[in-house]
């Protein structure tokens, strides 16, 4: 957890005071000498979470800061401790009601900064835990666990996502079902284990052979879903069989021995003139992975638009 922490104070020896008495407790401490410098610190992308702010400052008050940092949207969660001579009840309702998270009273004592401090520290621990166990909830929403690529449900979305993108900038999309030929043979004869095992090579290869911004995810079983984004059909059957090639370049070694996987491509897309729905361009690629298949399978078959893929193999060859 990040312990930096910024003291906001236009009077001088407050500053040093607070700067002495933290760095006693460890704090790696940064100084702003009004509210413009503080806000301008805190937005910086190691900005500390843990923040001192005098109540009364030029530029902007500490209260205003507070209602800047639980007005933004995006940002780590600063822990904000008003500084205030003020002593009225309403007055420190208003600083709270601004977002300050506590405040502590002039001139501090320091053994109960450091107490103010320490449950401050606690609140941002417990909120970092709370995000840490809410990213991986959100990475088993939408990723597939054995493949560690997108399940089913998000490469679907993204795919529709891509087609609106495409639509607004007037791109091409390329979308490519793969399926792992006689997978169910594995499974059978050498068991589930090492069927698992073949998946999650075969994801990896898959993967390493993809531009940077495609999507990859498991369709089902043995099925995966790419999406290109800026292919037109050819593009994306180039792409097709450079992943056909990748997956049975060698064996896959596993305890039953080395398997030499093969999969079948279907291709499809979707250009500016004909800007396809999801569900049409998986059905379009579904249609050419089953003529894959019916053709003797370790083979990339188009929807139509092209009815042969020997242009293709030599582009990527």
């Amino acid at each position: 957890m990040n312990t930096k922490i910024l003291i906001a104070d236009d009077d001088a020896t407050t500053r040093m005071l607070l700067r002495t008495t933290l760095e006693k407790l460890g704090y790696q401490v940064e100084i702003a000498c009004d509210g413009d410098q503080a806000w301008s610190a805190l937005q910086a992308p190691e900005a500390a979470n843990l923040a001192i702010l005098d109540w009364l400052m030029p530029g902007v008050t500490g209260p205003d800061i507070c209602r800047k940092l639980r007005g933004r949207k995006n940002g780590p969660y600063v822990y904000v401790i008003l500084l205030t001579a003020m002593d009225k009840l309403n007055d420190l309702v208003q600083g709270i009601e601004a977002g300050a998270d506590d405040y502590i009273a002039k001139p501090f004592n320091s053994q109960e900064l450091s107490a103010r401090l320490r449950a401050g520290r606690r609140i941002l621990d417990l909120q970092h835990e709370l995000l840490a166990v809410q990213t991986e909830l959100e990475i088993r929403a939408t990723h597939d666990g054995l493949t560690g690529h997108w399940n089913h449900a998000a490469i679907i979305e993204r795919l529709a996502n891509e087609l609106d993108r495409a639509g607004r900038e007037k791109t091409p999309v390329g979308v490519i079902l793969f399926d792992l030929d006689h997978f169910k043979q594995v499974n059978d004869t050498c068991g589930h284990s090492v069927g698992d095992q073949v998946l999650r090579e075969s994801a990896h290869r898959i993967k390493a052979v993809l531009r940077p911004y495609d999507l990859v995810g498991r369709y089902g079983g043995e099925e995966f879903l790419v999406v290109a984004p800026r292919c037109d059909l050819p593009s994306a059957a180039v792409v097709a069989e450079r992943v056909r090639k990748a997956v049975c370049a060698t064996p896959i070694v596993t305890p039953a021995g080395r398997l030499l996987i093969t999969l079948s491509a279907g291709v499809s897309g979707a250009t500016v003139e004909n800007m396809r729905e999801a569900s049409v361009l998986i059905d379009d690629a579904d249609r050419a992975l089953y003529r894959a298949k019916e053709l003797g399978r370790n083979r990339v078959e188009c929807d139509g638009k092209i009815t042969s893929l020997t242009t293709a193999r030599g582009a990527s060859e």
